[in-house]
């Protein structure tokens, strides 16, 4: 409880709070799109970055392929219950929930920030090669999402449509910036950090403010896509991210990762993704209906994560653990 609480009057925290207030309140507060794209691009460089320093100062690139393996292993396979449970407690479409599954399979870059925000706020240490599994677990949860949405949809696409699909999921910006930056990080080392520590470290908590005051503002305008949800999908996008953490947490644990890591690992495992999912699933389902994916991701299971989950995980991790 004093982690939740702690969690919910951080400054970033606060910030999503009052963004989804000021939507709420259909105040005019607005972060023009051009501006909200640059803090994005901002923090996932950061991450990157330092990712890539500190697996360059541990010197031994081996205990990054397990990880890596077992990320693309749980970005195949979460789909799976996510379909099964979807099924279970809604009336949804074969085709909507293979395509929700997908999201549910991939990560939320945006929650694994936050959630190292929330560790080095309480000095809790992570594995730095981490930021490279959050690029591994984007896309191999899309193939799955497909699979189960019915191979007929996707063989009726057409081989400019496919090829689209492809270099939509390999060339998509924020996998490219994230491994970018991680290699960067790698190759300049110390005197890398040294010199974009002022950049990427001292001003990383305020643009991850005005980041999250946007994102709070996006959630309450996805407020209205709710009224065509039904109960079975509000509790849904609360337990998928329990099972996801779960899940998250043994693989963690199997892996001999950190208390941090660990928590790292089941937050990945938990988020779902509103980004690059959504994108490969206007190309390859284009009858799935895109407004229920992205009001449960982003309307439910974002801020679920946000405010009660990442506390919940560390806390987890820690009793696993440590």
């Amino acid at each position: 409880m004093d982690a939740a609480l702690a969690n919910l009057l951080s400054p970033p925290v606060l910030c999503f709070l009052l963004g989804l207030l000021a939507g709420i309140v259909r105040s005019d507060l607005e972060i023009p799109e051009a501006v909200a794209r640059s803090l994005a691009l901002y923090l996932i460089f950061s991450i990157g970055f330092k990712g890539g320093v500190e697996l360059a100062a541990n010197g031994d690139l081996r205990p990054l392929l397990a990880p890596l393996l077992v990320a693309a292993g749980l970005s195949l396979l979460l789909p799976l219950p996510a379909f099964g449970l979807l099924r279970l407690l809604t009336r949804v479409s074969r085709v909507d929930a293979g395509a929700i599954a997908a999201h549910y399979g991939s990560v939320s870059i945006v929650t694994y920030v936050a959630a190292t925000s929330f560790l080095q706020s309480r000095g809790i240490r992570f594995e730095g090669f981490l930021a490279a599994v959050v690029a591994v677990m984007e896309t191999p949860a899309i193939l799955t999402g497909l699979l189960l949405a019915r191979a007929g949809e996707t063989t009726g696409l057409d081989a400019r449509r496919r090829r689209e699909l492809v270099h939509e999921i390999l060339a998509n910006g924020s996998v490219v910036l994230l491994l970018g930056s991680f290699t960067i990080g790698i190759l300049t080392g110390a005197e890398g950090m040294r010199r974009l520590e002022p950049v990427v470290a001292s001003g990383f908590q305020g643009v991850l403010c005005f980041f999250l005051l946007d994102m709070g503002l996006l959630v309450a305008r996805r407020f209205a896509g709710f009224a065509t949800m039904g109960a079975g999908l509000l509790l849904f996008g609360l337990l998928m991210p329990l099972l996801g953490a779960s899940v998250g947490l043994a693989a963690g644990r199997l892996l001999g990762l950190s208390v941090g890591g660990t928590a790292l690992f089941a937050t990945l495992a938990a988020s779902a993704s509103y980004i690059a999912v959504p994108a490969a699933m206007r190309l390859a389902l284009p009858r799935a209906n895109p407004s229920l994916s992205l009001s449960l991701a982003l309307g439910i299971t974002f801020p679920f994560n946000l405010v009660v989950g990442i506390p919940l995980y560390v806390a987890a991790a820690g009793r696993l653990v440590g």
